[in-house]
């Protein structure tokens, strides 16, 4: 098996190294925007370089790997798709719903695989909450919290490409909790804060959000994102239930300490970031696309589950700029439209 790898950049040379280590991906062709940086990754990895995008096309690939810049994934699925490639792509598809929904028609029509990089999906800890949720020992779930928490913002140039904190950041969230508790969100109101770094505002984003969500059987969900935690990466979903409460992502590493004099102390080596925080889960997602691509294995994560947190996140970017609740059926990219 032979697999093309678009982008090294760092999430790029992530999968790079897991696909070069994993026998069954067989062989590995990485190219770049910068193809120094590409050649050299190869070299480390024992992968091959090509020259363009063009060249990995042309030299035949069986499956693809999409890392790119993110205005370049839609663009990228939809050459997969018709080339009759399987592809995984790290998430967004697109920024915007219209980009989104020509890249899943591209891949119906061909009728190819697309596996979207949800990582915690995979994850030990989510995938434990769901395994609690689904056999019923929380009881009837009433309540759900899920944190995410950058320790430190992103450089300046890369706001106006993310796409804003509610589909840069939450977006994982929101899939996350669809996943985790098996229910459909049906309204949202969302208030964000750009009281922190001035590049927010000069974006039009905001560092910091909250997010209230209500699935379709009552349960309230609350969803809060900052990209300024001083005290280090923090990723964790609380579920509560009225028989009992389990958390995601509380252990050792955890960057919190209470306030109570016998109560934890903060961690002494919090989570730097997410590559470190979820390397596993990055892992066991890039193994199960290769079994996707091999026909080994069924897609854990389609396209269309990426744009139902997409659409979650649009629905929060609206309610944001008019300060009211919004319903995901106002979203176009339903079933109905």
């Amino acid at each position: 098996m032979r697999i093309g790898l678009i982008g090294t950049g760092r999430i790029g040379t992530f999968h790079a190294g897991v696909l070069a280590r994993y026998r069954e991906a067989g062989s590995l062709v990485v190219t770049d925007a910068d193809p120094v940086r590409a050649a050299a990754l190869a070299a480390r990895i024992g992968a091959t370089a090509a020259p363009s995008v063009d060249e990995v096309f042309k030299w035949g690939v069986d499956a693809l790997v999409i890392t790119a810049a993110t205005a370049a994934h839609a663009e990228l699925i939809g050459r997969a798709a018709r080339a009759g490639l399987p592809v995984f792509c790290e998430k967004p598809i697109a920024l915007d719903l219209p980009g989104t929904l020509a890249a899943l028609r591209d891949v119906a029509a061909a009728g190819t695989v697309l596996q979207l990089g949800f990582q915690r999906r995979f994850d030990a800890g989510y995938t434990a909450a769901r395994q609690a949720v689904r056999e019923g020992r929380l009881g009837r779930l009433h309540t759900v919290r899920a944190v995410t928490a950058d320790p430190a913002p992103p450089p300046a140039a890369y706001l106006p490409l993310s796409g804003g904190l509610y589909r840069d950041c939450l977006v994982h969230d929101f899939d996350a909790l669809r996943w985790v508790t098996g229910r459909e969100v049906v309204e949202v109101y969302a208030a964000g804060s750009d009281t922190g770094p001035a590049m927010f505002r000069e974006a039009g984003d905001v560092d910091t959000a909250a997010v209230v969500l209500t699935l379709d059987d009552g349960t309230l969900a609350t969803a809060t994102a900052t990209r300024c935690n001083g005290a280090g990466y923090d990723v964790r979903m609380e579920l509560s239930g009225d028989r009992d409460t389990v958390v995601v992502g509380l252990d050792d590493r955890t960057p919190i300490a209470s306030t109570e004099p016998a109560g934890p102390r903060a961690a002494d080596k919090p989570w730097p970031g997410f590559l470190e925080r979820f390397a596993p889960a990055y892992e066991a997602e890039l193994k199960t696309f290769v079994d996707v691509a091999r026909g080994a294995a069924p897609n854990p994560c389609d396209g269309w589950e990426a744009l139902k947190a997409l659409r979650i996140a649009e629905a929060c970017e609206l309610s944001r700029a008019e300060r009211r609740v919004v319903r995901i059926a106002e979203i176009p990219g339903g079933e109905d439209d």
